[in-house]
């Protein structure tokens, strides 16, 4: 087969209705005339994830969390229905196409219900079905583990498919198509003067993912272990996107390349916990366990053999955190405080790991807008502060002016 595979994903408000379903069946179909063999993901249409976990929290008694396993099963629904109608729609085309759920697509994953982890994909039924010369619809965000069970790999998961498939299928490119027509030095909506980025390597794109960005940060890893150019663009917009690549010299001539910026963070702080070897692992590991990610950890100098252990989570995760920490017998501590409101800023940038001062300059441009930093953490090429969620839109413009992101 001389045809080269491109695998595309759509997602967001990209796929909101049928219409717009129509419209894509269209451009895959001419994806396909210009000689690629199109695999694509799709995510669930609008908010249809949303109203599951509505649906699934109102169905049990006396506020009982649903059973993870059948709420996989229900999630995975979501990707279906959109993986379906538009297969239905580009065969109305009168070309051949097949719509796969994760299961069929061979996607196998780890037993962790609602954030699994893929652990290889089956590719021989879907080289089968391209090399018949079939489009390929893969129902994103799912696959199924060793027991034979559904399984979905937590929100924006579908990114991580859409990677993982590219990589086992050896396609030239990855395309992404979203909402939005790019990455950017920062979020438009709040920075007008924010600009959209030719090109990003993995490492910056990973930092800026893991805070916010408009990627999967498991997606970006995946791209990054496997070399797959991951291409960014908006679904209906003829503009160009961004090309997320291995590339040393593509942005480094700007130190700081953007400011990522994520809103759904909670601070959580264990008060008064004895002070021994193990304590930060004991508290961390059943978290990670349960595939929970912590962020920014702060802890205190010992007074009187006690400390105090402060973390950021998503705001997603809090409750668990919560029911964990309280879960854990061999924990003694005064009290788990729980905080929400808050958002981390930070500026990334390859560049930065060989130019020292811009920990300086950042804490300066915060300090002159009166912003109050409730915790620091860095990196080689990242440097983040948590803040009250009020002083994001001031602190950003203030950085995006500062480190001149909107000059070329």
């Amino acid at each position: 087969m001389n045809k080269k595979i491109v695998v595309q994903k759509y997602g967001g408000t990209s796929i909101g209705d049928v219409e717009k379903l129509k419209l894509i069946a269209k451009k895959i179909v001419d994806k396909k005339t210009e000689g690629f063999s199109p695999v694509v993901v799709v995510s669930a249409m609008g908010k249809t994830t949303d109203e599951l976990v509505d649906m699934s929290e109102k169905v049990t008694f006396n506020k009982v969390k649903p059973d993870l396993r059948e709420k996989d099963t229900l999630l995975s629904t979501g990707e279906l229905v959109s993986a379906t109608l538009l297969a239905m729609s580009i065969k109305s085309l009168n070309v051949d196409v097949l719509s796969l759920s994760g299961q069929q697509a061979g996607i196998l994953t780890d037993q962790i219900h609602g954030s699994a982890r893929i652990s290889d994909i089956n590719t021989d039924r879907m080289m089968k079905e391209i090399n018949d010369d079939k489009i390929l619809i893969i129902a994103g965000f799912q696959g199924i583990n060793n027991q034979g069970d559904i399984t979905t790999l937590g929100r924006g998961g579908s990114d991580t498919t859409a990677v993982a498939l590219a990589a086992a299928l050896s396609a030239d490119v990855c395309e992404i198509f979203t909402d939005v027509e790019g990455i950017y030095t920062t979020d438009p909506r709040i920075v007008k003067q924010a600009r959209k980025l030719e090109y990003i390597n993995y490492e910056d794109m990973l930092e800026m993912a893991v805070l916010g960005a408009k990627m999967h940060p498991r997606s970006i890893e995946l791209a990054s272990v496997y070399n797959v150019p991951v291409y960014v663009a908006g679904t209906f917009s003829k503009k160009k996107g961004t090309l997320i690549t291995k590339g040393d010299d593509m942005e480094n001539n700007k130190t700081v390349t953007g400011i990522a910026i994520d809103k759904n963070v909670s601070k959580v702080t264990i008060k008064k916990i004895k002070n021994k070897p193990g304590t930060a692992a004991s508290i961390l590991k059943p978290l990670s366990d349960q595939s929970i990610s912590i962020d920014i950890i702060v802890q205190n100098i010992p007074m009187d053999g006690y400390i105090d252990f402060s973390f950021s989570v998503s705001d997603d995760d809090l409750g668990r955190v919560y029911d964990i920490l309280m879960s854990q017998g061999n924990l003694e501590f005064e009290e788990v405080i729980q905080g929400k409101g808050f958002a981390k800023i930070s500026l990334v940038g390859t560049g930065m790991q060989n130019a020292p001062g811009y920990a300086t300059d950042m804490f300066n441009a915060l300090g002159e807008e009166n912003v109050e930093i409730e915790m620091i953490t860095t990196s080689e090429i990242r440097i983040t502060c948590l803040v009250k969620e009020e002083d994001v839109e001031k602190s950003v413009k203030s950085l995006h002016s500062k480190f001149e992101l909107d000059k070329d």
